[in-house]
Parts: C-alpha cells; structure tokens; sequence
C-alpha cells in the first residue's frame, strides 16, 4: 500500500471495515481490534507472523517478608514446570501454535540452574526494598539493555507480534508499588491478593507496602521507579517492550505485573502505547484501576490472575480473527451485495 498519513489511513481502513458484507458496527469491538492492527502495522492488510511470548522469570527480596501466600521457591519450581512443558502457558500456547520464550532474568536457583533458559540471570532476586532500593542504577541499565537483547537475538526476525508475561513470587508487590508511584492511584488500591493472600495475610502485605512506599521519595522517571521497586523480570521485561515497539511489532500485554512494565515503559517513551493490545483484565484488582489510567480496553475479562504470559495465548485468536475478516471478509462490492442505507446498516 502506498503510505498515507495517519489521518488517511484511518479514513482509509474504517472505510474498509465498514465496506464489509456487514451490518456497519455489527462486529463491535473486533472492528476496533482490527483497526488498531492496522494503525500499528501501518497498513490496511495486516498479518501474524511467528507470534511468540516472553516470560520473564525472577524472584523478589521483598518476598522474604511474606507478602506472598506461596514461599519464594515457587518461582523456581514454576520455571521448572515451563521448561516441562506443563504450565498453563504451555498449554495455551501450544493450543494456538505460539512459541514459549523463558528468560531468566534472577531466580533463586537452590542448585545447578537448568538448561533451556535464555540466561540473562542478574542475581538470586532483588535486594528486599524494605531496607533500601530493590536494585542498583547500573542493574536498572543493565536490565534493560538484557530485555532489548533477548527481542534482537531470541525472536524470530519474522514475528511481528509478540507477548509479555512474568513469572516471581512477590511480583504483584512490585507492580503495585511501581502503579503507586507513576500514577496518581493510592497504593491501598494499588494492591490485591496476588497468589491468593486474604484476610490477615492481605492486610500484612497492605502494611508491608506502604512501609516501603513510605521509605522512599517519590521517583522522578521510570528508571528510577525500577531501581526503588522493580524487578529484575519486569525491568527487563521493559526493555523488551521497548525494543520491540521499535521494530514496528504488536505488543501484547498479559495481566497486571506486564501492565505495570509497560507503564514504566510508556514513561520512558510515551509512544510505546500506541502498539500494545491489553489481552485481558486481570482478577488482581489495581489491574482494572490501571486500565482505567491507560485508558485501555482489555480484549478479555475471565477474572484471571495466573500470569505467565497466559492471558495473552488465550486472547490470540481473538487477535486473529480480526485479522481474519478484515482480509477474508467480502466487501459489499466483491459479494454483489446491497448496501442499503445508512439507517439500516446500524440495526440487528
């Protein structure tokens, strides 16, 4: 297609849409899905080509202080189970022909760290931010430049869309410390149960939090959210998001800790927005009040939690099929179908 400015390529794919042997609207939010592929891809004939998901694995200092209801050896044994084959990332991806990327980004290994891992390994987790930064400056760097470096050397050069997940236990802690601080949100409604914490263990990590939001100064950029609260899995996991915006691909954003990622992200570079595609909304509840900030509107909202990137195997073919009919689909033209008028068009 010849390229267009933004203004007639929006005109020119809403035309398409709305030329379709369809009722004008009759596809709801799909039609609006299929619009935003074609913004991203700057084109009126979108593709999916080698869709792949990067998990980012890492453990959290902060965990230490149990404001998790799993202990902190979970996150190994869950990267364990990726590896195998036997998460629930496994299964959706394998259900939708999508590739597993595991990146070890810090975790705790209680022995020989296992072969099959992308190894951008900073450390046995994050310093506890109970008692200081979770990380260094140079870490925050270095972090970033390891997420840019596993989309330029382990995604295929032909995947033009790719997933975000994470896997840590004491992730949700990080993520809702880093939504408290680059969003107006209050931190008590930044924070949910994470893996499954109620009652008194909810109120434990509620008071956890905001004693280490309390012991820090409000951080100046996005960088410096990091070093005070951020994971290793998450930093790198936004300069993944960052690199891969750059290179024209659509970004699909899982659930609540990749959402607070890409909010680092959008406050690095603003623009990084305008390519990610929120799959779901996630069940932990400061998800939904950071949509809200985003302004985004999630695909999906199945009330899951799980992580790992799962979101966004699930969210796929809802992807695809907007793909599907916007290049598939006749046009009133192509099928010799009346358009009848306007009026008409709107209605069931």
């Amino acid at each position: 297609m010849d390229q267009l400015d933004n203004s007639s390529l929006q005109a020119a794919i809403w035309q398409k849409i709305d030329n379709k042997t369809k009722p004008r609207g009759a596809l709801g939010e799909l039609e609006k899905l299929a619009a935003r592929l074609c913004q991203i891809q700057q084109t009126l004939t979108p593709t999916l080509e080698d869709p792949a998901i990067i998990v980012f694995a890492a453990d959290h200092g902060l965990a230490h202080a149990a404001v998790s209801a799993y202990p902190r050896e979970v996150s190994a044994q869950m990267a364990l189970n990726i590896l195998a084959g036997g998460a629930g990332i496994n299964a959706f991806s394998r259900q939708n022909g999508i590739e597993v990327l595991l990146v070890d980004a810090g975790i705790d290994w209680p022995g020989e760290r296992p072969a099959g891992l992308i190894d951008h390994w900073m450390g046995p987790g994050t310093a506890n931010s109970l008692e200081g930064d979770a990380m260094s400056d140079a870490t925050v760097e270095a972090c970033l430049a390891a997420g840019a470096a596993v989309v330029q050397e382990q995604v295929s050069p032909r995947c033009n869309i790719l997933g975000f997940g994470e896997l840590g236990i004491g992730n949700t802690s990080s993520a809702s410390l880093l939504m408290s601080a680059l969003t107006p949100v209050p931190l008590a409604d930044c924070i949910g149960p994470g893996t499954g914490l109620a009652g008194e263990g909810l109120a434990r990590k509620v008071e956890i939090l905001t004693t280490v939001r309390a012991a820090h100064p409000d951080p100046q950029n996005g960088r410096e959210a990091l070093r005070m609260f951020g994971g290793f899995e998450i930093a790198e996991m936004v300069g993944a998001m960052l690199a891969a915006a750059a290179t024209g691909r659509i970004l699909m954003i899982d659930g609540f800790v990749a959402s607070s990622a890409l909010l680092v992200a959008a406050n690095l570079q603003p623009q990084i927005l305008d390519s990610a595609i929120f799959c779901h909304q996630s069940g932990e509840p400061g998800h939904a009040r950071l949509l809200a900030y985003l302004q985004a509107e999630p695909l999906l909202n199945l009330k899951m939690r799980l992580g790992e990137g799962s979101g966004c195997a699930v969210a796929y073919p809802i992807i695809a099929s907007a793909v599907a009919f916007l290049n598939d689909m006749a046009s009133f033209a192509e099928a010799g179908v009346s358009t009848g008028e306007p009026e008409a068009l709107a209605t069931e």
